[in-house]
């Protein structure tokens, strides 16, 4: 079965990331998978991927309807005899079905990886109900639901979790450390971030809930840190943090290589999204038995409890995300009972090898003609 998975992202986030460890399960676990990525010349994930052993061309993308990369999936399912398409991005679906104007293309699945709807205009509904494009694999239940909203056929929607590959997390070292290169005294706790500058993060709340943290009258010392690539927004955020004159409290460290490394380092993780599918770094957390603080969004919920392996707060709420900081802090018994209850659901339920088995299962059914 000889699968292509096209990617139109330029930058390095959590769904480049699940395409990369989809690809090495199946090469790993599921011979009968042959995989080829389709990725922007010279962007991130294109510089991540030369250093794997995962098989991948480039196309170059300077616009959004650049018809090179259209051209070259057409070129591939020629030489390749490709079996199925597997897109992984909005902009790569539109490619996609411009490039099947100009030869008859294999049948298609697309993995959607965020909770956004889908907007209601008549290219963007055309294009996720083409009629080639057979399943729309939801990252969680709500994206699934957001989703069905615009899709005529309900059979096409499946729910997919993402999860991660425990063999990998084994492996990997942390090169930057934490303490050592902030030099943060031991005593201070540290909270971190992990996500790109992006509005669905909604950084801005995650230094206002460090502010009130900070801010609190108790003996408790904390840093926070947020890793994640800079973009045009990132300027705003550190004006903020001048502005409040957090900036020795608060250190903004950008893209860094293996960020999950980071994570056992951490005191706590905490998010502040407005938007989310799942973010993998939930299941990082879990993986590292490192306590999750995080607003409730998207697909959170079905894999964050509050108070059994997790704590919750509305969006926008930096006051009760703050208080529930301190307040597991002040509770510390209850940290290693969420987060063993986090590391067990995690094991059961979310890794690389169960994501791959049903995404491989999907591919079969499509194959074959089945619902």
């Amino acid at each position: 079965m000889k699968i292509l998975h096209l990617s139109a992202v330029k930058n390095w986030g959590g769904g480049e990331n699940q395409i990369e460890l989809l690809c090495e399960e199946f090469k790993s676990d599921f011979p009968e998978v042959e995989n080829l990525i389709l990725c922007v010349k010279n962007g991130l994930f294109h510089k991540k991927l030369k250093h794997t052993d995962l098989n991948f061309q480039t196309a170059a993308l300077s616009f959004n309807f650049d018809l090179r990369y259209s051209l070259k999936v057409v070129k591939i399912c020629k030489e390749k005899r490709i079996d199925l398409i597997h897109i992984h991005d909005p902009k790569a679906l539109s490619l996609v079905v411009l490039a099947d104007k100009f030869y008859n293309l294999p049948l298609m699945v697309f993995s959607k990886k965020t909770s956004f709807p889908i907007k209601n205009r008549e290219q963007t509904i055309y294009k996720y109900n083409y009629p080639k494009l057979k399943r729309i694999l939801c990252v969680s239940k709500k994206t699934r639901e957001i989703a069905a909203e615009k899709i005529k056929d309900q059979n096409r929607l499946k729910t997919i979790y993402h999860g991660i590959s425990i063999k990998k997390q084994r492996q990997l070292s942390a090169k930057f450390k934490l303490r050592k290169e902030l030099a943060i005294p031991e005593d201070v706790l540290i909270v971190g971030n992990i996500g790109n500058h992006i509005p669905a993060k909604d950084l801005t709340v995650f230094i206002e809930t460090a502010e009130k943290i900070l801010r609190q009258q108790k003996a408790l010392k904390f840093h926070f840190v947020q890793v994640g690539q800079f973009t045009p927004d990132t300027s705003t955020f550190l004006k903020l943090l001048k502005t409040k004159k957090l900036e020795s409290h608060i250190s903004f460290l950008g893209f860094k290589e293996n960020a999950s490394t980071i994570i056992p380092q951490l005191d706590f993780l905490l998010l502040t999204s407005i938007s989310e599918g799942v973010p993998n770094v939930i299941y990082e957390a879990f993986y590292h038995k490192t306590p999750v603080i995080s607003t409730n969004v998207g697909g959170i919920p079905e894999i964050v409890t509050h108070m059994e392996n997790g704590l919750l707060a509305d969006a926008k709420e930096a006051e009760k995300l703050a208080e529930l900081l301190l307040f597991l802090q002040e509770n510390k018994v209850l940290i290693s009972r969420f987060t063993e209850n986090a590391h067990k659901k995690l094991v059961e339920n979310f890794t690389t090898k169960q994501m791959a088995q049903q995404t491989l299962q999907e591919y079969k059914n499509v194959l074959n003609g089945r619902y």
